[in-house]
């Protein structure tokens, strides 16, 4: 970094950020700043003292801090310049930041920036739970800081909310750390993550309750308590002494909401084009940002991938676009979709770039078996029968540029298998 300037300024230090500075550097763009608010870049796989990552970066199974410490080092070793301790409080057109540094407050001028924050999961107020608030109220992440970093045991008999992958990530650092989680709820028939994760809780000695919801926290001096509910509405008090909250994976998008950009409402992260751009061109952003939740392996390589574009635009390869295609959605069974809007080329160059990015990727609400389609109103572009399970991520390819030139926008359509 040159004083208060870089050519590229990425905001996270997880690995689609990592990936991307290290990408960058390969492609000969240098000075690119990381700005990561924690102590230690890395993002969440640093609080995951369990395997497996990696195997796709470095060709070897990894424990989770293991793998933070090597993208590190790998950005670092390419002349990209990690900035931690660092929180970006206000983003700007013209790439201005504001930052906030031990020193005080600070502003950054850059080329391009790209937002790589990730996402969070849902904690205890949003869900609408009732009663007290005692200690032992927690999140998965923050159990694996306390856990893994800090070497603390916040509870010993605790329950744990959800059966999402990271769910099943909390039940492994509990045992870790020597804590037997009493039960794990579902307030659906079935758990989130792959079916036969299910047979984890049981191996464990924890009870898998589905059709449970939590109603209710009890205790002062620290967690005594819960009052679930079953499928049919019968009521039941369960005591334990902690609660952790997993799951339900929200976009880490604070900065950009009062920002200029333009957001995504199904997503809840930022609008972006197939190139990864934003709103403003020279804002981009890939990760669990756009798409949360997904493996960090799989956010190591977009933000890799994203590099190309980057580094396009940087030198004049990737012009804005000539006219954008919003991409809508006609059934409630998608619950969002990235890229949420195609670029129309204004010249020959965005045809190279767009090989690296052509597939949509769809979350959807429900467990789904049926066909999805792309339509430009008269003709199908894109089609594939899919049978996915709700949070699954699944991918539709996205059509050729040229056959876009003459469309006015694009519906994704679900049909379900026996639907009309």
């Amino acid at each position: 970094m040159n004083g208060n300037r870089c050519r590229v300024a990425i905001i996270g230090g997880g690995p689609s950020g990592l990936a991307l500075a290290a990408e960058l550097a390969a492609l000969g763009v240098d000075n690119v700043v990381v700005l990561e608010r924690e102590s230690v870049g890395g993002g969440i796989p640093r609080h995951c003292g369990h395997s497996p990552f990696g195997f796709r970066e470095f060709h070897r199974m990894l424990s989770g801090p293991e793998y933070a410490r090597r993208l590190v080092a790998r950005a670092e070793h390419s002349a990209a310049v990690l900035r931690t301790g660092v929180t970006v409080t206000r983003i700007e057109a013209g790439c201005r930041l504001t930052l906030s540094t031990t020193d005080g407050s600070e502003n950054l001028q850059a080329e391009k920036v790209v937002l790589c924050t990730g996402n969070r999961e849902t904690a205890r107020a949003p869900r609408l739970v009732s009663g007290s608030r005692p200690p032992g109220i927690t999140t998965t992440g923050a159990l694996q800081s306390l856990v893994y970093l800090k070497q603390r045991q916040p509870f010993r008999r605790p329950i744990i909310v959800g059966s999402e992958l990271v769910s099943f990530s909390a039940l492994l650092t509990c045992r870790h750390a020597g804590i037997r989680p009493l039960a794990m709820i579902e307030e659906r028939e079935d758990v989130t993550a792959w079916r036969a994760a299910a047979l984890l809780p049981r191996l464990l000695g924890t009870r898998l309750l589905l059709n449970t919801t939590l109603q209710a926290i009890h205790g002062q001096e620290r967690v005594e308590a819960v009052d679930l509910r079953g499928r049919n509405g019968e009521r039941m008090q369960l005591a334990c002494d902690g609660v952790i909250f997993s799951g339900k994976f929200v976009a880490e998008s604070s900065l950009v909401k009062p920002s200029h950009l333009e957001m995504d409402a199904g997503s809840g992260g930022p609008r972006v084009d197939q190139f990864g751009r934003c709103s403003d061109s020279d804002y981009y952003a890939c990760g669990n940002l756009l798409h949360p939740v997904d493996t960090a392996g799989w956010c190591w390589a977009e933000g890799r991938n994203l590099a190309a574009n980057v580094a396009a635009s940087l030198d004049g390869r990737l012009e804005p676009s000539q006219h954008e295609l919003i991409i809508q959605s006609d059934s409630s069974a998608i619950r969002y979709l990235t890229p949420q809007v195609i670029a129309l080329p204004a010249g020959k160059s965005m045809h190279v770039v767009a090989a690296r990015q052509r597939r949509l990727q769809i979350r959807l609400e429900h467990d789904s078996t049926g066909r999805l389609s792309l339509n430009d109103g008269q003709h199908e572009l894109s089609a594939s029968h899919i049978r996915a399970r709700r949070e699954r991520r699944v991918l539709l390819p996205l059509p050729s540029l040229e056959g876009l030139t003459n469309c006015q926008s694009l519906t994704l359509n679900f049909r379900p298998d026996g639907g009309r």
